[in-house]
């Protein structure tokens, strides 16, 4: 008999997945002969149909050029993009690109011939208003917009045939380091992101952008080089995304691509390096402003040295693991690698749970397991038998994690894996915020080309850490690296005095515990000439931890410059990024509007708005094409669906096959687990 029914249920599901084809085309089914969608109503990717009017430009973006320089742990990036018009009609250019989610853009022109536009920062209303003025006008205009911290649109009017114009973005970050390593990143494509009904309302439409089919790219170049100038002697350069080569000096290395045929835009540029030579554990970096104008400083304090405890308290652990379409195949794979690792490394006297997505969320158990090797063996069993396809639900996954039943003598942490492709990540910030006092979360992103706004968002929002794993070979160090992390003692009860230092508006606000070696970074003002000291305090096991900085050491150089723009980001972050509410209230939106106009920096408020002074589109029409982006490497053309109307019955018996599938696994081992 348990055979009998074994076959059904293998039958039935194999009989669902026949008769419900992955929905593949979305937006796509209603497009124009330009590729461009027709539906209002849905605002999922799509993929790129070539049109028939060889008239229109419908690849405008030819060249893409990225420019780093980071001196010490600040990094200065130029991206410029050259747009041009090889058709016989004028256009209106629209493209989506990704940036890091540290980054503050603070400077963009245009160039069209020999003239050159300085763009100017604008309320966001407003600079859209004046571009799609411009437009009707028949005036060349650019307009950046932020969509998301990591997610920005470019949309360039009235580009006339023969036209060739340049834009130039000019953007600050941060670099800091994990245990000795830096690490660069240059996002270079955006995801496709699945969006379910209450996420469609919040994006404005820029997530509806066509793509390619896998494996292929838009005709135009991509070109990275970064240039490393640090003070001390640079070592271990690697590039785990792309094959570069290393020029260098001993203190000044020059990073470009060494393969001129392999497309660059379709994964993150991943770059890593150590600095050798004496470690300092403190230190004070001061920007002077000129009469009149503001003070910033930036200090940045590395904890003590890890001190391995002889006994670690019990700990539970909920592994949330995406199985969408996105997911198929290369990234899923890598996946299940991460988790072999990772279950495979819990103490026994752990606990755990795994929760597997899509569209809809399945438990291993109702209840977190003892990390015995009998139920590693049926968690592995499990997600052995998991395949890509549907949606990207993490919210209720999330909740059933959190909602388990769970032990007061455990601490709990929820570990969520997945590329991050939708586009409600507020609403995942908000679970995460709500649920800190009884849960550490961390975060895994699964692929080339993550979204790094969910994946870092989760990570600080849950006063956790995230990790990237591009691929297999990363799975093993990465769960080494989380394992370690989480196993090092912390440093408790931080607190940093400011004594003869008058400082004002701290930002972000200062973490009271840390789980490893890894530098707390603060920004703020200060007043006056800079004098007295800083104290660092805390406790590390069972020792006192102190140190003190004398300001009156530190210099004040021009070099320092960009803290300003580092400052107002990070302020703008603790503003509206992560682990805010659902909606971002009036009061807020004129803070963040003022740093933006005050530092002429992009936000979700403001915006950049360059336009010709000449009319010289004089007809007045044009045709607006979306640039196809490249699906990232390794994604397979599952991602791009979406919801839509039409895909509501299909998307259901996916996820009834998906939760067959995962019940079967259920049955098989019922009896395995230690309940």
């Amino acid at each position: 008999m348990k055979k009998k029914t074994n076959k059904l249920c293998v039958l039935l599901v194999s009989l669902l997945m026949f008769l419900v084809p992955p929905p593949i085309l979305s937006a796509a089914e209603t497009s124009d002969s330009y590729g461009n969608s027709t539906e209002d109503k849905t605002l999922a990717p799509y993929f790129f149909i070539q049109g028939e009017d060889s008239s229109v430009e419908q690849f405008p973006l030819k060249e893409t050029k990225v420019s780093t320089s980071i001196n010490g742990t600040i990094a200065e990036t130029y991206v410029t993009q050259t747009y041009a018009n090889e058709g016989q009609q004028a256009i209106n250019a629209s493209y989506v690109f990704p940036a890091s989610t540290k980054v503050a853009v603070h400077g963009m022109k245009m160039e069209i011939g020999d003239q050159v536009i300085t763009a100017k920062i604008k309320e966001k209303e407003e600079a859209k208003e004046e571009f799609e003025e411009a437009k009707s006008e028949g005036k060349s205009a650019s307009l950046l917009e932020q969509q998301r911290a990591n997610v920005f649109t470019m949309d360039v009017a009235n580009i006339m045939p023969g036209d060739t114009i340049r834009i130039e973005l000019h953007y600050t970050e941060l670099i800091s380091s994990i245990d000795g390593t830096y690490q660069f990143v240059f996002p270079t494509v955006v995801g496709p992101r699945y969006l379910n009904e209450s996420a469609q309302e919040e994006t404005d439409g820029w997530a509806a952008a066509p793509y390619l089919e896998e494996g292929n790219t838009p005709p135009g170049s991509y070109e990275i080089e970064v240039n490393l100038s640090a003070g001390l002697p640079i070592s271990d350069i690697t590039c785990s995304s792309h094959e570069i080569q290393v020029t260098d000096d001993g203190t000044t290395s020059h990073v470009s691509l060494s393969d001129p045929n392999d497309y660059a835009g379709n994964r993150d540029f991943i770059l890593d390096y150590k600095l050798t030579g004496e470690e300092i554990n403190c230190g004070l970096m001061l920007d002077a402003a000129e009469s009149g104008g503001e003070n910033f400083f930036m200090l940045m304090v590395q904890p003590p040295e890890r001190y391995q405890p002889e006994e670690i308290p019990p700990r539970e652990y909920i592994f949330v693991l995406d199985v969408s379409g996105s997911m198929n195949g290369y990234p899923l794979d890598t996946a299940k690698d991460l988790i072999r690792n990772l279950v495979s490394s819990l103490n026994h006297t752990d606990y755990f749970n795994l929760v597997l997505f899509a569209n809809e969320a399945v438990p291993l158990s109702n209840r977190s397991l003892a990390a015995t090797q009998e139920n590693i063996d049926s968690a592995l069993d499990f997600i052995d038998q998991a395949e890509g396809g549907g949606g990207t639900e993490l919210a209720p996954a999330l909740q059933i994690a959190l909602n388990s039943p769970r032990k007061s003598d455990m601490v709990r942490s929820v570990v969520s894996i997945t590329d991050g492709y939708i586009s409600g990540e507020r609403e995942i910030f908000e679970i995460v915020k709500n649920n800190l006092h009884t849960t550490n979360f961390f975060s895994f992103g699964i692929g080339t080309s993550v979204n790094r706004y969910l994946i870092e968002g989760i990570a600080k929002t849950g006063s956790g850490e995230a990790f990237v794993v591009t691929d297999s070979q990363d799975a093993q160090k990465a769960a080494e690296q989380f394992c370690t992390y989480i196993q090092a003692p912390i440093l408790t009860d931080v607190a940093v005095n400011y004594n003869g230092f008058d400082v004002y508006q701290v930002e972000p606000a200062l973490p009271t515990t840390l789980f490893a070696k890894k530098p707390i970074i603060l920004f703020g003002k200060y007043q006056g000439e800079p004098s007295g000291t800083i104290e660092i305090t805390g406790k590390t096991g069972n020792q006192n931890y102190s140190m003190e900085i004398p300001v009156s050491e530190i210099t004040p150089l021009e070099t320092n410059h960009a803290i300003r723009y580092l400052w107002a980001r990070t302020r703008v972050e603790q503003l509206t990024d992560y682990g805010t509410s659902m909606e971002i209230d009036e009061e807020v939106q004129k803070e963040v509007t003022e740093i933006g106009l005050t530092y002429s920096m992009m936000t979700d408020f403001t915006s950049f708005i360059a336009v010709t002074d000449t009319i010289r589109n004089q007809t007045g029409e044009s045709t607006d094409v979306n640039q196809p982006l490249a699906l990232p490497s390794h994604v397979s053309n599952l991602a791009v669906g979406g919801y839509t109307a039409g895909s509501e019955p299909e998307m259901m018996l996916l996820a009834v096959s998906l939760a067959i599938i995962m019940a079967i696994g259920l049955i098989r081992r019922r009896k395995k687990l230690l309940l």
